[in-house]
């Protein structure tokens, strides 16, 4: 599976963008998604997750209620909708995805569930 993630760029704060993440080398969506970040000098963090077959989904508390997460299976394509952008969400932006089964979302928060990784896309806030 290849994971790449676009939709990246600079934005002003308060404004938003919408990050997507296409999967190609499976015929079938991932169990579960997630959508990690790094900021300059920080450990990636998590950002939201999702238990696509329980129809669950869940964020972190810098982002609930600013950010979404979403998938259109027929276009194998997870995005990641963020409104109200502040400059501390700049940071390059990962699509992860596990494939060999579902796992709730809480599970899902933790890179190591993932095996399968996009190479980021780079988000800028100015303030």
């Amino acid at each position: 599976v290849q994971l790449q993630a676009s939709g990246g760029g600079l934005v002003q704060a308060g404004g938003s963008l919408r990050p997507s993440c296409a999967a190609s080398g499976r015929p079938f969506s991932a169990y579960n998604t997630g959508w990690f970040r790094r900021a300059p000098g920080k450990e990636r963090e998590f950002v939201a997750a999702a238990d696509w077959r329980g129809g669950n989904i869940g964020y972190s508390d810098s982002v609930k209620g600013r950010f979404t997460i979403s998938r259109d299976s027929a276009k194998n394509t997870v995005y990641l909708q963020m409104n109200n952008l502040k400059p501390e969400d700049t940071a390059l932006y990962y699509c992860a995805g596990r494939y060999s089964g579902r796992v709730n979302w809480g599970s899902a928060r933790r890179e190591t569930v993932h095996e399968y990784w996009g190479p980021g896309t780079l988000v800028t806030v100015s303030s």
